[in-house]
């Protein structure tokens, strides 16, 4: 089963308070599941690789051996693909344990978009950051 999975996350004060949001679709394009839920303070980029590694997890959970994961994060999303080095020592493990979970998995992309065509998972993030 092929999942696609919108990651966020985000902070506010990076670092500050933070949340992440999920949404998890099937091949159809219907939604599974969305989550959003604060993390404690952390950085935005933190927050994002929290948002992507709490995805896989949910994508592994619903059964799926493909995942397509969208964020708007070009740092981890590059990261993640290896165009770019993961220099910052704090976020080393969070792109190891994110490259691990992703191993499990038959086959896995992962895609960058702009912010506006990651809206709902931005909204679960603001929304649990507000509420």
């Amino acid at each position: 089963m092929k999942l696609t999975v919108n990651v966020d996350g985000g902070a506010r004060g990076n670092p500050g308070p933070s949340a992440i949001g999920i949404v998890v679709r099937d091949e159809t394009g219907g939604v599974l599941l969305e989550r959003g839920e604060r993390i404690g303070d952390a950085t935005n980029n933190v927050a994002e690789y929290k948002a992507l590694i709490a995805g896989i997890n949910l994508a592994k959970e619903l059964g799926a051996d493909q995942v397509s994961l969208i964020g708007d994060s070009e740092l981890v999303v590059k990261q993640i693909q290896g165009k770019y080095k993961v220099k910052n020592a704090g976020i080393k493990p969070l792109h190891a344990e994110a490259k691990a979970a992703l191993a499990e998995f038959d086959q896995w992309t992962i895609n960058h978009v702009r912010r506006e065509m990651n809206a709902e998972a931005d909204q679960l993030v603001n929304e649990a950051l507000d509420g």
